[in-house]
């Protein structure tokens, strides 16, 4: 696992680098070069929000991707959620992920993201119960794409039942970048 989150950080990086490289390019005379970056730049993410009889779950998910051309792109997002039950538990969670998609034709996308969270849960009833932990998940997923809608489905190839944030490996999904 410490493997998985040294080459997490390490992709993670590499991608910020290579970003900020392009922006900063400059020719030999020293001029800097008209860069096309920000328009090959789309957003994404997810946004939730349930409240009710004590209960409150908010959670906050942001995606950057840079297409490289119309088949392949990649992205880096941030991921926060909040989750509290009065008199039961709460759970912060707070991450990162990157993502590279692949379009093998107009209707299909394929997906590798690599994520990294944070999880901090607490339960009223028994202190002794409270868990903090890493979870690394490595996703690879299809979807059917519709434009700049995908929907499809994802495998996590690293889930275990056990010390993990999802309940099930498989987690359907819809992508939106715009």
């Amino acid at each position: 696992m410490k493997k998985c989150l040294k080459l997490s950080k390490s992709f993670f990086f590499g991608v910020l680098i290579l970003n900020f490289s392009i922006l900063t390019a400059q020719d030999e005379s020293g001029s800097k070069i008209k860069s096309n970056f920000w328009k090959h730049v789309t957003y994404g993410g997810g946004l939730g929000l349930a409240v009710g009889g004590g209960f409150t779950d908010v959670s906050l998910a942001p995606t950057a991707y840079y297409n490289f051309n119309s088949k392949t792109a990649m992205g880096c997002g941030l991921i926060g959620s909040y989750s509290k039950q009065s008199g039961y538990f709460s759970s912060a969670i707070y991450g990162v992920s990157t993502i590279g998609l692949f379009n093998a034709f107009e209707e299909m996308q394929l997906s590798v993201e690599v994520e990294q969270l944070r999880v901090n849960n607490s339960f009223a009833a028994n202190s002794q119960a409270n868990r903090n932990f890493w979870n690394t998940s490595l996703f690879l997923g299809a979807g059917y794409r519709s434009q700049n809608v995908t929907v499809g489905v994802r495998y996590n190839v690293l889930y275990k039942e056990r010390n993990n944030v999802y309940s099930q490996a498989y987690m359907p999904f819809v992508r939106i970048q715009f």
